[in-house]
Formats: structure tokens, C-alpha cells, sequence
């Protein structure tokens, strides 16, 4: 574990060296993730500006949802796009060779090799957004720390998808549109699960988990989670885990390298 983390600390010290070489994208990445905020925060006023409410969900509680889908995207744009959008280039171009001979797991590697700080600003302005309305609603510290154990999962959930499809590239090796696919789907999650007709909640909780990743998360930290909901995502986050571990050594197989 050590070593790891050692090598985590190298990987990362030298990804952001090179980032900061070119420190427009900051102010680039900013203003993107504005424009994105506030198209989100306008489609969720169209809904609310007449009095209506999703069941159960205030405005301030939506914006709890709101600000988790967020921070998901900050999340996404920081660790998993970097490293799992790259697994295509490396099946594509014959490197992934250099990657399963280096002596350190290659899941390990090719998932923590660099990362993009130009994904903080969507951390902030979510961790912004989840403050604002936690204060409106008078949501306590102890609620905010119990949060954190259904978004560590929804982390969990999100990043073993995405590998499971980077992985793919194996046998398909254009699979980028798939990716997009995953991503478009995950837009659901800017919403609360009750927004969506009965066929799309069952589609968004049980095909893909959508609701694990955004109204799990927020509903624990309204004080309304209930323990089925965590352990439903505790169990699915693990699955998930180890299945992407499994299924990456079986791609493996299959995989012809760049000499043969």
C-alpha cells in the first residue's frame, strides 16, 4: 500500500506540473462550468418558478441534488476522463504493452496515472451550491458526514462503469460513442428520482444506477435515508468494483498487443 501511494503521490505531482503549463485552461474550464451551472440551476427554475415541486423535494433540496451532480462532474473531470478515456488510445496505438509490463497493477495505473485540476472549478461551485442551500435548510455537520459514505460509493459505482466500458476498447476499439452514451445517461442525475415517470425511476435506479449516485446521496443528507437504500448501494458498489477487476483481467485475454 505504501508503494502505491508513492507512486500515486509521483503521478499526480507531475500531472499537475504539466497542467499548469498552460493556465488559460483554468479560466477557460471556469467559465465552461459556469455556463453549465447556470443552464442547470435555469432548467431547474423552470420547473419550480410556477410553485410546482417535485414529491417531496423543496427547491433547496433539489439544489442539494443539483450541487452532488456537480461535484460528480467535478469528479469525473479531475480523476476519470483523464485515465479512462485513455485506455481507447492505448489498444489503439499499442502502448497499453508498456502499461502490463511495468510491475504495478495495470487497473492501478492506467485509472491514477495523471489528473485534470481544470475539473475543481465543478467542485467548488458544487460544494458552493450544496452550502447555500444546506444553510436554508438548516442541515447540521453530523448530516453532512453521513453524506459521505453513499457519495464515496456513487463514486465507486460511477468510476467502475466507466472503467468496465473503457475496457471494452479491447474488442471494440471506437468506443467512444458509448462513452458519451454513459455520460448523457448520467445527466438524469441533475434531477431528484421522483422527477421521472415510474418507467424511467425503475431505468435510473436498476439499469443504470442513476439514483445511487446523486438522490441517495443527497436524501442522506436531509436526514431522510433510508438504510435499505445504503445497503442496496454499499452492495452495489462493491459488485460493481469487483466485477470491473474480473472483467478487466478477462479483456485481458483478448487482448493481441501491439508486436503479435
Amino acid at each position: 500500500m505504501q508503494r502505491y501511494l508513492k507512486v500515486l503521490g509521483l503521478f499526480w505531482s507531475a500531472a499537475i506540473a504539466a497542467e499548469l503549463e498552460y493556465r488559460v485552461n483554468f479560466v477557460i474550464a471556469t467559465l465552461s462550468s459556469l455556463g453549465s451551472l447556470a443552464g442547470s440551476l435555469f432548467g431547474l427554475f423552470l420547473f419550480y418558478r410556477t410553485g410546482y415541486t417535485f414529491s417531496g423535494w423543496s427547491w433547496e433540496a433539489a439544489l442539494v441534488v443539483l450541487g452532488i451532480f456537480t461535484l460528480l462532474q467535478g469528479f469525473s473531470a479531475t480523476f476519470l476522463a483523464p485515465n479512462l478515456n485513455r485506455i481507447v488510445r492505448h489498444v489503439q496505438e499499442g502502448t497499453l504493452d508498456f502499461v502490463l509490463l511495468k510491475p504495478i497493477r495495470s487497473q492501478f495505473w492506467l485509472s491514477t496515472h495523471t489528473l485534470s485540476p481544470w475539473g475543481l472549478p465543478d467542485l467548488v461551485f458544487g460544494s458552493i451550491i450544496i452550502g447555500y442551500a444546506g444553510e436554508r435548510l438548516g442541515i447540521g455537520i453530523d448530516d453532512y458526514m453521513l453524506s459521505v459514505v453513499p457519495l464515496l460509493f456513487g463514486l465507486v459505482i460511477l468510476y467502475s462503469l466507466w472503467f468496465m466500458l473503457g475496457a471494452m476498447s479491447i474488442w471494440f476499439v471506437k468506443i467512444y460513442n458509448v462513452t458519451e452514451v454513459l455520460r448523457g445517461l448520467l445527466e438524469a442525475g441533475r434531477y431528484p428520482i421522483t422527477a421521472y415517470p415510474s418507467t424511467y425511476r425503475f431505468f435510473f435506479t436498476f439499469v443504470v444506477p442513476v439514483a445511487f449516485l446523486t438522490t441517495v446521496p443527497a436524501e442522506a443528507m436531509l436526514g431522510r435515508g433510508q438504510t435499505s437504500w445504503l445497503i442496496g448501494a454499499a452492495g452495489l458498489a462493491l459488485v460493481l468494483f469487483l466485477f470491473s477487476t474480473w472483467f478487466w483481467r478477462f479483456a485481458l485475454r483478448f487482448y493481441t498487443s501491439a508486436s503479435s
